[in-house]
């Protein structure tokens, strides 16, 4: 009940969402709070990416970040030992507290807290919300039990590592009635905010094809193949969590270990949360899908390290007949391609059939989608406001679900038919078999 009435507390406030009329329904509501009331904020994850998103909140008014957590104290990510920025619970103790005495103006007093299990963290009372910026594996878990234990939580894409992982996640938001934020910050740029805008006010005429570019996999091993102990400072068995335990490697640990099915999806599953998101929004489909999803010119590295595709297309069928292709042979980025012109949109740069679209000050048309140019203001806008963020769970989920189809298809070798509204393969048990599975390693689970 005490982070029940927590979110009360925090139910409104002088920050908005900025959302489009009518575009986003209200979450929850609560008593009126003083705009100097501070959103108290826990990172669990604190590698490259998890340093990248302190980044973006110590430079917001409004919140402070109270406590971390990681499994590995000290790291250099897949650099040589010593060399580079360092990352895990002692640096990012030491960059937060300087941080705040740098903005304070006075020495640190030291008072950010550092825990090696984040189930420790999301046990505080005093914690609002937790930033998430785990390896893929931990998403669903970390996401789920903080939840339960009544955070608003802001997870790193993709959503999740497994499919039924993800409505589990979008189900517990739900009954909780808390506010969730996807790391998909494509959708707070400004660029990608007009490409969607230019397809759903019609400048495009009818849309027949999606071009989705994403980088290639990893066609060979990216750091050190030799299995080593794990380092003192790690702990490792924890790292795996419900995961399998495979040798540990350092091809196969920071940075490199979406390589392998266990940890992630591949550079896939990596990027299709960004691009294909964006095709999603454009043809506004964010509570639907596909009607079929076919793998097709997979290949693998050799050897054991990774088995995540280095090459990789997927054919994806929409309603109407709109041909979707999702392909490391695109041009990085989406293409979006009508009867009336086209509009390719990636990060940084735009560009279109007719030249005027491309122009900073044009106005695509009347239809408005949701405006957000600071994705985790965005999200801390909406912890006051209770109002859905501009990545909501369920949203993000389903702009990934061709990736999870694609693996399936692969692994069966054969289209899948999928009902996007019930979230079902039609008419293949086996393929919809392997799509539900979660098979976490003892003591883990998400009951």
């Amino acid at each position: 009940m005490h982070q029940q009435n927590r979110r009360s507390f925090l139910a409104t406030s002088a920050g908005a969402c900025g959302f489009a009329a009518g575009l986003a329904s209200s979450i929850g509501s609560g008593n009126e709070r003083s705009s100097n009331d501070r959103i108290n904020l826990g990172v669990i994850g604190l590698g490259s990416r998890g340093y990248n998103l302190i980044d973006e909140f110590l430079r917001l008014d409004g919140c402070r970040i109270v406590a971390v957590c990681d499994v590995d104290e000290f790291h250099h990510r897949d650099r040589a030992w010593g060399k580079g920025i360092a990352f895990g619970r002692i640096p990012a103790m030491k960059k937060i507290d300087q941080a705040y005495a740098k903005q304070a103006g006075k020495v640190t007093q030291g008072g950010i807290k550092s825990y090696s299990d984040y189930r420790e963290l999301i046990r505080r009372d005093d914690i609002d919300a937790v930033v998430i910026a785990t390896p893929d594996h931990w998403h669903a878990k970390c996401t789920i039990d903080s939840l339960a234990a009544g955070k608003d939580v802001y997870c790193e894409k993709p959503v999740t590592h497994l499919f039924h992982e993800g409505q589990l996640v979008y189900q517990e938001v739900a009954k909780q009635k808390a506010i969730f934020q996807t790391g998909s910050q494509q959708r707070s740029d400004e660029k990608f905010r007009r490409a969607v805008e230019i397809a759903r006010n019609g400048l495009l005429g009818e849309i027949h094809a999606v071009e989705v570019g994403l980088p290639m996999g990893y066609e060979k091993p990216q750091g050190d193949t030799a299995v080593a102990k794990p380092p003192k400072q790690l702990d490792y068995d924890f790292w795996c969590g419900p995961s399998e335990v495979l040798p540990y490697m350092r091809a196969r640990h920071h940075r490199w270990w979406r390589g392998h099915r266990a940890y992630g999806g591949g550079v896939l599953m990596d990027w299709i949360g960004h691009h294909n998101d964006i095709a999603h929004w454009a043809l506004d489909v964010d509570q639907s899908g596909p009607e079929s999803v076919e793998a097709v010119d997979w290949t693998f590295p050799e050897g054991d390290v990774y088995n995540t595709p280095a090459n990789y297309t997927l054919r994806c069928e929409y309603e109407g007949g709109i041909q979707s292709s999702i392909s490391v042979n695109n041009r990085q980025g989406l293409k979006l391609i009508g009867s009336d012109g086209w509009v390719f949109v990636t990060r940084g740069k735009l560009e279109s059939s007719h030249a005027d679209w491309s122009k900073p000050d044009f106005v695509p048309g009347r239809v408005k989608v949701y405006a957000s140019d600071n994705h985790a203001k965005n999200f801390l806008d909406c912890i006051r406001s209770r109002e859905a963020c501009i990545s909501p769970a369920q949203t993000t989920h389903r702009s990934i679900t061709p990736g999870h189809l694609g693996y399936v298809s692969n692994a069966v070798g054969r289209k899948l038919k999928w009902d996007a509204t019930n979230e079902l393969i039609v008419g293949d048990d086996e393929a919809s078999k392997l799509l539900m599975e979660i098979n976490y390693r003892q003591p883990w689970s998400l009951t």
